[in-house]
């Protein structure tokens, strides 16, 4: 049991402190705000009863009717309605507004740690899981505080007054109900949460499956029907549902159970008090109007404890959410940080650097090292396979060596593949440099080729691209790329063969602009293109991981080397 209790609070503390950073003061208000209006709620009711009752008896004789004062509990009644109206109001703001600002700011954690180097890779091969972090499971820590936290401060608010104010007519009718209200409510929340956990994890897990398997069948339906699996992908998508609907069923069921124990612990506990209220009416210890009081505060001391229902049944999808998201939530801020500077000279170092894949048995790099001299242009060559694209994921911090240092001077990279987004032009070109004057970005545009393609469009800057730049033909949206690469003021380049895909005339122009605009920065660049490899300084062979053999521009290895790569 020791061991278990150990190993959640590891799992929970992380997002727990992530969920509470930066926004722990107006959680604590928020949380004061919700106990105040149980606490008003409660006592508005009993003060009402109290009020009602003892004005009843009364007027049941003139002396009494005429000396009653009726003003005091008016005002007090008056009060606490509006303190339950100004409370709930203000928690709904309060709790509310500082749960989706936590939330932001764990969403920003959570991107911070994905940029760190071995995390790219691993979102590009499965971008559901992605997106399924940032979306659900980031909204099940909400019920954290919102569901959990809050409404148990709540509760045990409500059991404290209960005690006081049954406290105060027989101390011992005030604890019994203080004990008997936080064991009882807890018991029934603790096996509502052990009956719901697993049920709740697995509508989790299924959601993320049905929505997984409807991108596939939408996405690839051209595939599947080549391949005839259309079909099966249909049954699949309808069975992942039925089990959903099943998850559904069952934490419905527990739902109406958990209401169902709550409304009876209520009922019980209201006897209870009951018996105990008619000992002291007949002790003479407090009359008919006390025993109202007592017995409407014993009948809302329950009810807080019926709103922890919602968070107990979604417990278990909360946790499956901190699992997860712990690990990005502890390492987050260290994940972002720069990579440490090269020795004075050089744009690049990598040192004895191995890198090994989590499905290979061998390392894809094998203890290579290499210095990229300032200003110096080094193009990496070799068959498919060689290393040369996880060289330059190493470089670029994409991928952790296994063993080995990299020092880099900050870069830009432009790899083989063009991602744009669904937005203007305009905000494309500004994830390269978000302090851009739109004179800048005309001014890159221009260098790069595509200034009077951009000027003859209706919307100009203000363009809208589609899914994936959809808009723009291939030649653009490698401009568009080359463009954003020249916003970056970085000493050094990271080139992941740059004209790839793109026909001769648009690969010579835009080789011909990097040639001149690259003039003065530093060249880490892979290849097998002889017209892109032709612009390096140095040319380094890579084979298995290992660099082979390297030629310098002007001796006859070089040239040799360069007539063995593939021709435009």
């Amino acid at each position: 049991m020791a061991r278990r209790a150990a190993v959640a609070v590891s799992i929970l503390l992380p997002a727990m402190r992530a969920t509470l950073a930066g926004s722990s003061r107006r959680m604590a208000l928020g949380a004061v705000l919700a106990a105040l209006t149980v606490l008003a709620g409660m006592g508005l009711l009993g003060l009402s009863g109290w009020f009602i009752t003892a004005t009843a008896i009364a007027g049941l004789q003139v002396t009494t009717a005429l000396t009653f004062d009726v003003f005091a509990p008016s005002a007090g009644i008056r009060l606490l309605a509006l303190g339950r109206t100004a409370a709930r109001y203000g928690e709904r703001i309060v709790t509310h507004d500082a749960t989706l600002a936590a939330l932001a700011q764990l969403r920003e954690r959570i991107f911070r740690s994905w940029a760190g180097a071995g995390s790219i890779q691993d979102l590009l091969r499965r971008p559901a899981r992605a997106l399924f972090r940032l979306t659900s499971d980031l909204d099940a820590l909400e019920s954290l505080y919102l569901r959990l936290l809050v409404p148990a401060g709540a509760a045990l608010g409500a059991a404290i007054l209960g005690t006081v104010v049954l406290g105060a007519m027989a101390p011992w009718l005030g604890i019994a109900l203080g004990i008997w209200v936080v064991v009882l409510g807890a018991a029934v929340a603790v096996a509502v949460l052990r009956r719901s956990r697993l049920p709740a994890a697995r509508r989790a897990l299924l959601t993320e499956r049905l929505r997984a398997q409807a991108v596939d069948l939408v996405s690839g339906q051209t595939e599947l029907v080549m391949a005839g699996r259309l079909v099966g992908q249909c049954e699949a998508l309808q069975q992942t549902d039925r089990s959903l609907a099943r998850a559904d069923r069952l934490l419905h069921r527990l739902d109406i159970s958990a209401g169902a124990a709550f409304g009876i612990a209520g009922s019980l506990t209201l006897a209870l008090v009951l018996l105990g209220v008619g000992v002291l009416v007949d002790q003479g210890r407090i009359g008919t109007a006390g025993a109202a009081l007592a017995l409407l505060i014993a009948l809302t001391a329950m009810e807080p404890f019926a709103a922890l229902r919602r968070g107990v049944l979604e417990a278990g999808r909360t946790w499956l959410a901190a699992r997860r998201l712990s690990p990005h939530c502890a390492e987050g801020e260290a994940a972002f940080s720069s990579g440490v500077s090269p020795d004075a000279g050089y744009a690049i170092t990598l040192h004895q650097v191995s890198v090994r894949y989590p499905d290979s048995p061998v390392d894809a790099l094998q203890s290579l090292s290499l210095a990229l001299v300032s200003g110096a242009r080094v193009a990496v060559v070799g068959s498919s396979g060689a290393g040369k694209s996880t060289l330059m994921a190493v470089a670029a911090g994409e991928l952790m060596p296994r063993e080995g240092m990299v020092r880099s001077l900050p870069h830009a990279w432009l790899s083989q593949r063009t991602d744009l987004f669904q937005d203007s032009l305009r905000d494309n070109l500004l994830l390269a440099n978000p302090d851009a004057t739109d004179a800048s970005l005309w001014h890159a545009l221009e260098a790069a080729g595509l200034a009077s393609e951009i000027r003859g469009m209706q919307a100009g800057l203000d363009t809208r691209l589609g899914e994936g730049g959809l808009g723009l033909s291939g030649g653009q949206s490698r401009r568009l790329a080359l463009a954003r690469l020249l916003l970056q003021p970085h000493p050094l380049w990271l080139l992941d063969e740059p004209t790839e895909g793109l026909d001769a005339a648009t690969a010579e122009d835009v080789l011909a602009r990097l040639d001149v605009l690259g003039a003065g920065r530093a060249w880490l660049m892979a290849t097998h293109l002889r017209r892109e490899a032709a612009l390096a300084d140095r040319l380094l062979v890579l084979r298995s991981g290992r660099i082979e053999a390297e030629f310098l521009r002007g001796s006859a290895g070089f040239s040799t080397a360069l007539a063995a790569l593939r021709p435009d």
